[in-house]
């Protein structure tokens, strides 16, 4: 289970409050994220180190692409299709009538709609943390017309992790749980079920954001001080650790020439001033060679 040579380094000083939500758009040859408290959308070409940044109208949940070369992103409770600009135009709204959940991971599926899961709304008044008291969280599938469809009637703490495998299995996590799950995908009715454990009790962090290699291993950011990313094999065993240069990893992605670099979002969410006085990489950009490479990103529509 040893890393080996991997070493991890600063991409990109985001500052990011809680980066979140990375893909690779190998269209514009960039690196597309999310800043959810900051309520921003990043874009950086990792070579050059051209970057924008837009302002989201709430928080910014979560952001995938579309076919037609914009992307679908999760707010607060909307979602909305943007155009890298100035207008976000609402398509489905989640759980309207339950004002106190919230968006969050939210990722693009094989078949061209978005899964997005909701949580207790962790985030108080003046972006102060709140505390979780209930599994509020459930995951939807929205397709391209705005159509909300629950998946699933099992109840999360925080979803996180959305990862198709080939032979129709979802993975995703519960990061209260210290749990990742694996479930059967029925295609054709929307539905998973027959749920049962994929990856438990790792000791360093809990698990946040994740994606799966070309060989079918699943690596995940191992957020609230966990400080590394795993590689875990197609059966849930551990395969590898590795060490990163910040102890909130939220959210990877295979990118760059070949899909051979694998990149890693942070937070500075709940830190102390000291702590982050003394390591202002918090809430960086990461980059990592693994000897392994990923595989483009699915795209709604």
């Amino acid at each position: 289970m040893d890393s080996g040579e991997m070493q991890a380094v600063l991409v990109f000083g985001a500052r990011d409050v809680v980066g979140e939500s990375l893909i690779w758009d190998e269209n514009r040859k960039t690196l597309i994220w999310v800043d959810i408290i900051g309520r921003r959308i990043h874009q950086l070409d990792p070579d050059t180190l051209d970057h924008q940044s837009w302002q989201a109208p709430d928080l910014a949940t979560s952001i995938g692409l579309c076919r037609n070369g914009g992307a679908i992103v999760g707010l607060r409770k909307d979602v909305a299709l943007w155009d890298f600009g100035e207008t976000f135009r609402t398509i489905a709204t989640i759980e309207p009538d339950s004002p106190d959940t919230r968006l969050n991971e939210g990722v693009v599926a094989p078949d061209g709609s978005l899964w997005v899961g909701t949580m207790e709304n962790n985030i108080g008044p003046d972006d102060l943390p709140r505390d979780i008291s209930r599994d509020a969280g459930r995951i939807y599938r929205v397709d391209t017309t705005g159509i909300v469809d629950a998946l699933s009637a099992d109840r999360f703490g925080i979803t996180n992790t959305m990862i198709w495998t080939a032979d129709d299995t979802f993975i995703t996590a519960d990061t209260t749980k210290n749990r990742m799950f694996r479930y059967r995908w029925d295609r054709v009715r929307s539905r998973i079920t027959d749920r049962r454990l994929f990856f438990s009790g790792f000791p360093r962090g809990l698990p946040d954001g994740s994606c799966m290699d070309a060989q079918g291993y699943v690596w995940n950011c191992r957020v609230a001080g966990g400080g590394c990313l795993v590689r875990i094999s197609p059966n849930g065993v551990l395969d590898k650790v590795v060490d990163l240069p910040c102890s909130w990893p939220t959210s990877c992605a295979f990118g760059g020439e070949n899909f051979n670099t694998l990149f890693v979002t942070s937070a500075r969410f709940t830190m102390s001033r000291e702590h982050l006085q003394a390591n202002p990489q918090e809430g960086g950009l990461f980059a990592v060679r693994t000897g392994v490479r990923g595989t483009p990103t699915n795209r709604f529509g």
